[in-house]
């Protein structure tokens, strides 16, 4: 301990880099990272437990891919090359689950995945970015959004209550008080909320509510379903976290034709080769029909817990435009 103290002091007066490892070192041993971690354990053992309860099988991540989610927003790529192939870090795995249930005997999987998603250091300021985070990505095979939202809204509440129930002390601790939500959940219309409130309803309606809720129909990446019968609608989702917290969830019905999934493509100028193994299974036919979503680790135990910044829920923080001490 004596050498620990030392340490800092040495490195406080010489390096100028210096305040922040100390600041580093007391993030790390803060007690309220003790309290916050518990409530993370507690939470992703309901997950867990409420997967096994419904034949939801686990497969473990992938974190070099030859083919990763596009992303059609800003960020910049983070990529190796490992014995002439280039590799990427997971964005998500939206591909790779997708393929998974390819296997005949499997019809509903879920991973705990790491992401990597470098992007725009501005969005530090919105407290819910992390350029390195952790998501719980599931999907099912053969079947609707229907069925995902009736699953998922379970998953929540199951969430809450086991949380609520092994953690009171620790919430008690951080000042934090939760109450299970009524069920199901609200569903949102996009269209609906962009009339009503303009282009910010997804925060306008996240502040103003006091349960998680669903909005549909998002123009996302070529994976999502779009209605064939109305274009421009598609069946996908996002899960919002009440109090101001924001997006929880994303997800959708996905694309399964080939010549549905080249169109989109097209349509947002993707990287076609990029995707050639992809879109080789495809073309046989062989993608199956599913429906799914990704839910934000670090975001969950922030709303949870309460936390002003999503870097509070971390112990090595991975903030967007922020330097990296450990």
């Amino acid at each position: 301990m004596v050498i620990y103290h030392l340490a800092l002091s040495v490195f406080s007066v010489n390096d100028t880099g210096a305040q922040s490892m100390k600041e580093a070192v007391l993030h790390i041993k803060s007690e309220k990272r003790m309290h916050i971690l518990r409530v993370q354990s507690s939470a992703l053992m309901a997950i867990h437990s409420y997967m096994h309860k419904h034949g939801v099988v686990q497969s473990m991540p992938i974190i070099l891919s030859p083919e990763t989610d596009p992303l059609n927003h800003p960020h910049f790529d983070a990529s190796v090359e490992y014995y002439g192939q280039r590799l990427h870090l997971t964005k998500s795995m939206i591909l790779h689950k997708q393929l998974s249930l390819l296997n005949d005997g499997i019809d509903k999987i879920y991973f705990m995945s790491p992401n990597v998603r470098l992007e725009d250091g501005k969005l530090k300021e919105t407290g819910r970015h992390l350029f390195e985070f952790s998501q719980v990505d599931i999907e099912f095979k053969d079947k609707t959004k229907k069925d995902f939202i009736r699953f998922t809204d379970g998953m929540i509440a199951s969430i809450y209550k086991f949380v609520m129930r092994k953690c009171a002390d620790d919430l008690k601790a951080l000042d934090r008080t939760l109450k299970v939500p009524k069920l199901p959940l609200k569903v949102y219309e996009s269209e609906d909320l962009r009339k009503e409130l303009g282009e910010d309803f997804e925060k306008l309606v996240s502040h103003r509510a006091e349960d998680p809720f669903w909005i549909m129909n998002f123009r996302r990446e070529f994976y999502d379903r779009e209605d064939k019968e109305r274009r421009g609608y598609y069946h996908n989702y996002d899960i919002f976290w009440p109090e101001g917290y924001g997006e929880a969830l994303s997800g959708g019905e996905r694309e399964w034709e080939h010549k549905e999934i080249v169109r989109k493509m097209a349509e947002r100028k993707t990287n076609m080769k990029a995707f050639d193994t992809y879109l080789q299974v495809s073309s046989q036919g062989l993608i199956p029909r599913t429906v799914g979503g990704g839910l934000g680790i670090e975001r969950m135990v922030r709303y949870l817990t309460g936390q002003k910044h999503i870097r509070d829920v971390t112990l090595f923080p991975r903030v967007p435009g922020e330097r990296i001490i450990f």
